[in-house]
Parts: structure tokens; C-alpha cells; sequence
């Protein structure tokens, strides 16, 4: 009865706790994450695909920064969470100012490791990981649920893109990639590419990519805006990842 009494309190921590007015859908009575009306269906997939957008900005926006400018990338983390704070000072602007705070840890993330570390992928997850505690804090708290559930759903994007790495054994080519000069990494990626289509490779890629669509999709059951924003950064790892593939195939 322990255990039972204590899931129930858990679910009713990440499920239902509405402290924070921006983290959930609410209908006109005030019951969180019903989607009721068009207004707030819209709402949820907008908020659906500004998290898939802020998944991709840091693969098409940040990473050639920080190879030639990591201390304005650095810097521009500040930016994100200066414009987050304002944005979440306005109810019509809550949602957004939460979504970008959460986004902010993956961006100061994302240019400490590529800016300093790209080098040692050991180090990548640990350094992904940063704002970890603090996400962890809010969801406890219900404060900043969009947000912090954005950056745990880019999380668990990343740390399943990992582990595809190392059970394919990838890891030698990222060194190899990171330590030459982009134009002569041809080889080292038409080598990581034979390797991804062995069969187990193939067969490493359709598991991680079976559990990313159903943790995402059953994100998306629970019908609250958070949870969308943690659907939509996990869905959206898998088309990340999937264009590193094309691109890493036509070099």
C-alpha cells in the first residue's frame, strides 16, 4: 500500500502540479491541461513545435559558432535568459519566457562542450547535464514545468544519441572528426557510416529510435502543454539526428 500511495503522490507531482500558471493548459474552470477549446489545442502545438525549433537551433545556429566564437555563444546565454525572465513577467508571454529559460540550459550547455571539451565525448553527457538539478528542483516545485521538461526531454534525446555512439562504437570517429579540419573529414565519415549499416548497427538505431517515439508520443497522451514541450524535444531528436545520417552520407 506504501508503494502504491507513493507513485500516486508521484504522478500527482509531475502530472498535476499547476503552481506556476504557465506550464499547463487550463479551461475555463480552471482544471489544468484539458484541451477544451481550439485556442488551447493551438496552444499546445505551438508550444510542440517551438521545443522541436529550439532542438535544432543549437545543431544549425550554435555549432559553427563555437568553433570560431565560443565566448559570444557563452555570452548569448545570458541573452536567452535575460529575454526569458521578461517574457515570463507578462501572462500572455509566460509560456514562451518558461520554454526559453529551459532552452537557455541547453544552449550554456551546448557552448562549454563544443566551445572547450568537443574533443572527449566522455565528458559530453556530464556537460549536457548541467542544469540537471536545477530541472530537477522545478519539476519537484512545479515551478517552470515548460521549461525544465523541455530541457529533460532534450536530455534524454542526447543521452540516447550517446549511447547509440558507443554501442556502435562510433566513439573513435568523433575524436577522429573533432581533431582534423572539416574538409578532410570525408573519409573519417564514409568509415562511421559503413559501420552504422552493419546489421547491428541498423538494428541499435530502429531500438533507440522505437523508444524515442513512444516516450514521445506518450508525452503528447497527457495532454499538457509541459508535457508537450518534453515530447515535442524528444520527437524532434529523432529528425535531428536522423539529418547528422543524410549529412554524414553525402559527405
Amino acid at each position: 500500500m506504501r508503494k502504491i500511495k507513493l507513485v500516486k503522490e508521484i504522478k500527482n507531482v509531475l502530472f498535476n502540479n499547476t503552481r506556476f500558471p504557465a506550464t499547463s493548459i487550463t479551461d475555463d474552470s480552471g482544471n489544468p491541461g484539458i484541451f477544451h477549446r481550439g485556442a488551447q489545442a493551438r496552444q499546445a502545438w505551438l508550444v510542440l513545435a517551438a521545443a522541436a525549433f529550439l532542438v535544432s537551433v543549437p545543431v544549425f545556429a550554435q555549432a559553427p559558432m563555437v568553433r570560431h566564437l565560443p565566448w559570444l555563444s557563452l555570452l548569448l546565454t545570458l541573452g536567452w535568459c535575460r529575454l526569458g525572465m521578461v517574457l515570463l513577467k507578462h501572462p500572455k508571454t509566460q509560456l514562451w519566457g518558461d520554454l526559453l529559460l529551459g532552452f537557455s540550459w541547453s544552449w550554456l550547455a551546448g557552448s562549454i562542450y563544443w566551445g572547450w571539451l568537443r574533443w572527449e565525448p566522455l565528458v559530453h553527457l556530464p556537460v549536457e547535464a548541467i542544469g540537471l538539478p536545477f530541472a530537477l528542483w522545478g519539476v519537484r516545485r512545479g515551478w517552470g514545468l515548460v521549461g525544465n521538461l523541455f530541457y529533460l526531454g532534450s536530455l534524454f534525446g542526447t543521452a540516447l544519441t550517446d549511447m547509440y555512439f558507443y554501442l556502435t562504437g562510433l566513439i573513435p570517429h568523433w575524436r577522429e572528426v573533432m581533431g582534423v579540419d572539416p574538409a578532410l573529414a570525408t573519409p573519417i565519415f564514409q568509415d562511421a557510416i559503413t559501420q552504422v549499416q552493419t546489421p547491428w548497427g541498423v538494428s541499435c538505431a530502429i531500438v533507440l529510435a522505437f523508444i524515442l517515439l513512444s516516450v514521445g508520443l506518450g508525452s503528447l497522451q497527457e495532454q499538457k502543454c509541459h508535457w508537450w514541450a518534453f515530447g515535442g524535444a524528444v520527437l524532434s531528436t529523432i529528425l535531428v539526428d536522423s539529418l547528422f545520417l543524410v549529412a554524414a552520407s553525402l559527405a
